[in-house]
């Protein structure tokens, strides 16, 4: 089982959790952070350092966001592995909580 970055880390992109995960699991694209379900040893260190509160177990996924668990693997698949903390974007307390941002996803 690995963790999984849910729809509220779009246009926020927090790095927080990327400090402290011991296997580089974290792949960046240009507004989100993703989990490599491949990579991700379930250590449980990433949730709670997560600002936006967007990192959960994949068994935790709400129902409404099951879809964030095969677009976490899709795009780390395709993005770069993201291994050290970099500011957050500048918007990223303005869109913290912000509901619907699946939209506003850049690939």
């Amino acid at each position: 089982m690995a963790y999984v970055v849910l729809e509220n880390c779009i246009q926020c992109k927090y790095t927080d959790c990327v400090e402290v995960c011991p296997v580089d699991c974290f792949h960046e694209g240009p507004n989100f952070l993703v989990i490599d379900p491949d990579e991700c040893i379930d250590c449980t260190l990433c949730e709670p350092e997560c600002p936006a509160e967007a990192i959960v177990s994949e068994d935790d996924v709400p129902e409404d966001q099951q879809e964030m668990i095969a677009l976490n693997a899709e795009l780390a698949k395709q993005w770069p592995v993201i291994s050290e903390m970099k500011d957050a974007l500048e918007n990223a307390d303005e869109m913290n909580g912000v509901e619907g941002k699946l939209k506003y996803l850049e690939r």
